[in-house]
């Protein structure tokens, strides 16, 4: 899958707020918001009205960048969520708030979904005993997310969970910071996600 390699900043200059994509530094004072708050290039500073379909279009770059993930999947989960039961833009943000990396982020043991990702991907996590190495993994209600026995002594999730241990957990988890896991308690519900979407105006732009 195509990623986004260019400087993530420019990401939440560009949609002129905080997307929390580089952990603790969003909280310091070099966040790129706190001190270039305007878009990123030459005309940056150029205030633009835009049309409807670019505020849509702008909705779901900014979702797209929330949870580091591409157009093609994006669009998968989007009918994944036209197919399921309830309101599609809560269901597709229930989706996108069950991918393993997601949850290992909202678990406090990777400092932004980015670096959660990649921990996934370098094999530290499992899921009700099992090895998975799959960000996109999709949890259900009851999976228990753990560090591997193996990787108890890992460094960088040592310090994120000493970081984060302020950090909330959101209703539908559970989180034992003696065993170093988390249990899915239920799916996200609407109030449990505390991103500023507005997931109405991508189901308008998918409706087109």
């Amino acid at each position: 899958m195509a990623r986004y390699k260019d400087e993530q900043c420019r990401i939440c200059r560009r949609e002129g707020q905080k997307l929390f994509l580089k952990g603790s530094r969003c909280y310091s004072d070099k966040c790129s918001i706190t001190r270039r708050n305007y878009g990123p290039g030459q005309h940056g500073q150029k205030k633009k009205k835009l049309s409807e379909y670019g505020t849509q279009l702008r909705e779901k770059q900014k979702t797209k960048a929330y949870y580091g993930v591409g157009e093609k999947q994006f669009r998968k989960y989007f009918e994944m969520a036209e197919n399921k039961k309830g309101i599609t833009g809560e269901c597709l943000l229930q989706i996108l708030e069950s991918r393993l990396d997601n949850v290992v982020y909202r678990l406090g043991y990777g400092s932004s979904r980015a670096q959660a990702r990649q921990l996934v991907n370098h094999g530290q996590f499992e899921v009700n005993g099992k090895k998975v190495d799959i960000p996109s993994y999709l949890v259900k209600p009851g999976d228990v997310v753990a560090v591997r026995e193996i990787r108890k002594d890992n460094k960088t999730i040592k310090a994120n969970v000493e970081e984060n241990a302020s950090r909330p957990v959101p209703e539908w988890l559970e989180k034992d910071n003696k065993t170093l896991s988390g249990k899915v308690v239920r799916l996200a519900a609407r109030e449990d996600i505390d991103i500023p979407v507005a997931e109405h105006l991508i189901v308008e732009l998918y409706s087109k």
